[in-house]
């Protein structure tokens, strides 16, 4: 029931996710700067480190990062992912859906020792909500880094 729960909720909030698509860099390794989201695949380790500071204003909006992101670790073959939250400090809630979205979908992610969230005292509502959620539907490792 849990799951039918999460597919009605991921569709209906879904449906607030834009369309628009993004062109994709050729090759990503280290994608962003410090003030935006940015992703590492270490493909040696099979693990992609995501590293979020902002959910919405300028640049790349969140849901066209996420995508990127996800295709670029399954064409990389990755088997472990970690989020860092530490840096989300306000912005509107349902643009994690691609987040939750992305990682649900991958079992490999959801399989135990498949996702590490790094949470700090900074992280306030959008990080926490992400962080409740994936606790609910993806199990993962949570760490607390200052």
């Amino acid at each position: 029931m849990s799951r039918v729960w999460l597919g009605l909720t991921l569709l209906v909030l879904g449906c607030a996710e834009p369309t628009v698509t993004s062109p994709r860099p050729a090759a990503p390794t280290i994608v962003g700067q410090r003030q935006t989201n940015s992703y590492f695949i270490n493909a040696a380790e099979g693990t992609v480190y995501v590293r979020l500071t902002q959910l919405r204003g300028e640049g790349e909006p969140v849901h066209a990062f996420m995508r990127r992101m996800f295709d670029s670790a399954d064409s990389a073959g990755t088997r472990r992912l970690v989020i860092d939250l530490r840096s989300v400090t306000g912005g509107d809630a349902h643009l994690l859906v691609p987040l939750i979205k992305g990682i649900v979908t991958r079992d490999r992610f959801v399989q135990g020792g498949g996702l590490y969230v790094i949470v700090g005292p900074r992280s306030f509502s959008p990080a926490q909500n992400a962080a409740t959620l994936l606790q609910q539907y993806a199990h993962p490792i949570f760490v607390t880094a200052h």
